[in-house]
């Protein structure tokens, strides 16, 4: 139990003692003793001055004495006002050192049988381009969502939706066939993902330069859009392909197996996974069903030009259109048979979406329509709604072909760590093969990190360079504190020294305590991450724990030590640092490096 909970439940106790009066867990708040005070916690005793009816001084006075009487990890105690600062004894923070050292698992907890099952949703690319720095910032958060939801104990599955069809996609398929000349990967090269995101930007080039054609020539811009022969020819493919157009089909299922063998390798090198991947191609028939079933039901209504509709002004909201005039789908009509097909598949008690904050209107959608077709569940869904990501050159459009393409700014990236770490002089010691593959994961966490520390719901600017710094908050400067630990903890088996956290040790520096307090708060912070969907939560939390332990290694000898007792205590310090570091990252998705 934390030392938050057992100081909860014990002033619990002393104020039905004190004062016969039942407090609420909850009105009992446990701060850490700011610095300049002498304390480890401190108790806030305003909540309880009309139970005790004394001053805040006296009031915090008896609880201390209560305290200190009756609880034996509480040593002794001061009051400042109406702050009770209470000093917490040595054994109780040599228990906690114990529990993290002996117990790989601290910090977590177990899958049950009776575990919530939670379903993230991350990534939903469209099969027309690579995977770019958006869709970067997409994956990272919701792998690690995924993973501090197992972490707190819940049942994972980790879903992707590809949007395999629309006319997005046949506007690739129409550009490869009037443009591209029979090029595939095999005869270019190119990596299928982005050979196929070519021929989207390309469709673009020839597209502007119909309409600019069309408006000379006298159209409205809005006319000579609808009117360009190229969005026409477009359209014409994506109703072939809904008929079920023998050749149309086959064009489309090639182009997309050369992107899927592109995602694959980009998924793999960046690191995340999924445990079921569901296409829109397959769900936006279920989807039409739904639809359809709605509209015999009166919850919607078909215009004259025969499109369905959604009345949704009596929510606040206006009316959205689910199906077009043609009978073809949107996006809202493919999520609905997304979801119906994932409770279908498996037992969800809760559906996570982890979508950029652009598409708030439309989960606000989603929720009401399923409330509205009867799926309970629908109201319940979350939209994790996170913000932009941009470059310091600006916003990213992939119709112009201006994207940050994932596959080379992790390569961009591997090549600033390479050039740094020469730079500095790091990683000399490592042969080629290994120094390369500590380069990448150096790359990897700088990019991970990074973009995992802000806050998700606020939009944020990626800088490569800043990323990759070796000092400050970053996750190579993780990393290297990790590093380092390893190389003392290496140090030590050389020398035959053997870690035990049961020898005592007969008193704690402040940096030592420091360090030991911060490790302590490590379950309350997986709680927390998870709690509010915040990797940024374990990211800051593995940044202070490192530079505490700077801050202790700068000032305390290690296998310095002439006390043996002293020494084998800080070897143990040392190595359950590492691990909770290890552990917290691994939450990020980020690797660490036994050696730098």
């Amino acid at each position: 139990m934390s030392i938050e909970k057992i100081i909860q439940n014990a002033t619990v106790e002393a104020l039905k003692s004190l004062y016969n009066a039942e407090i609420d867990i909850n009105q009992v708040q446990v701060q850490n003793t700011r610095k300049e005070f002498e304390g480890d916690v401190t108790i806030v005793v305003f909540p309880f001055l009309r139970a005790s009816k004394k001053s805040p001084e006296l009031t915090a006075n008896d609880l201390g004495s209560y305290l200190s009487e009756h609880i034996d990890i509480v040593d002794s105690f001061n009051v400042i006002k109406g702050f009770l600062n209470l000093v917490i004894n040595n054994d109780y923070w040599l228990e906690v050192l114990r529990d993290i050292y002996q117990n790989q698992d601290f910090g977590t907890k177990a899958v049950t049988e009776d575990s919530e099952l939670v379903m993230v949703e991350y990534s939903s690319p469209n099969t027309n381009k690579p995977l770019h720095l958006g869709h970067i910032r997409n994956n990272l958060l919701g792998y690690s969502i995924s993973e501090i939801a197992k972490a707190n104990g819940k049942k994972v599955v980790k879903t992707n939706i590809v949007n395999d069809r629309g006319i997005h996609i046949c506007k690739s398929m129409y550009a490869w066939k009037m443009w591209g000349n029979g090029k595939t990967p095999e005869n270019s090269g190119m990596k299928g993902d982005h050979l196929v995101g070519e021929f989207y930007v390309e469709f673009d080039k020839h597209y502007k330069a119909e309409i600019a054609e069309l408006v000379a020539g006298g159209l409205s811009k809005e006319e000579a859009e609808n009117q360009a022969p190229s969005i026409i020819a477009a359209r014409e493919m994506l109703r072939k392909w809904e008929a079920k157009d023998e050749e149309t089909v086959e064009l489309w299922k090639t182009m997309n197996e050369w992107v899927y063998e592109g995602f694959d390798v980009t998924y793999k090198n960046l690191g995340v996974d999924f445990d079921k991947i569901y296409y829109e191609s397959e769900t936006y028939l279920v989807g039409k069903e739904e639809v359809l079933r709605g509209l015999k039901e009166g919850f919607f209504s078909q215009k004259d030009d025969q499109s369905v509709w959604a009345d949704l002004t009596a929510d606040g909201l206006d009316q959205k259109l689910l199906l077009r005039s043609d009978g073809t789908s949107v996006y809202m009509t493919q999520d609905i048979g997304t979801a119906k097909m994932r409770f279908n598949d498996y037992s969800i008690d809760k559906m996570v979406y982890v979508v950029g904050n652009e598409q708030n209107y439309h989960f606000q959608v989603l929720a009401i329509l399923l409330d509205k077709l009867g799926f309970e569940w629908g109201k319940d869904l979350y939209h994790f709604s996170y913000g932009m990501v941009e470059l310091p050159s600006g916003k990213m459009k992939s119709r112009e072909g201006t994207v940050v393409d994932a596959d080379d700014l992790m390569d961009g990236m591997t090549e600033v760590a390479r050039n740094m770490s020469k730079e500095l002089g790091k990683l000399e010691s490592l042969s080629g093969d290994e120094a390369e593959k500590t380069f990448r994961m150096i790359a990897l966490a700088a990019l991970k990190y990074f973009i995992l520390k802000v806050d998700p719901r606020k939009n944020m600017m990626f800088n490569p360079e800043e990323s990759i710094d070796f000092n400050g908050n970053t996750g190579p400067f993780i990393q290297y504190t990790y590093a380092r630990i390893q190389s003392v903890l290496r140090k030590a088996k050389e020398k035959g020294l053997v870690m035990d956290a049961n020898l005592p040790v007969a008193s704690l520096s402040a940096k030592e305590k420091d360090l030991l307090k911060r490790l302590s708060l490590f379950p309350s912070v997986v709680q927390e991450a998870g709690d509010n969907y915040s990797p940024a939560v374990i990211a800051n939390y593995c940044y202070e724990l490192v530079k505490e332990f700077n801050q202790f290694y700068h000032d305390h000898s290690i296998l310095g030590e002439d006390d043996q007792a002293i020494m084998n205590f800080r070897i143990v310090l040392a190595s359950a640092v590492s691990q909770v570091v290890q552990k917290g990252m691994g939450l990020l998705g980020i690797e660490m490096p036994e050696r730098m």
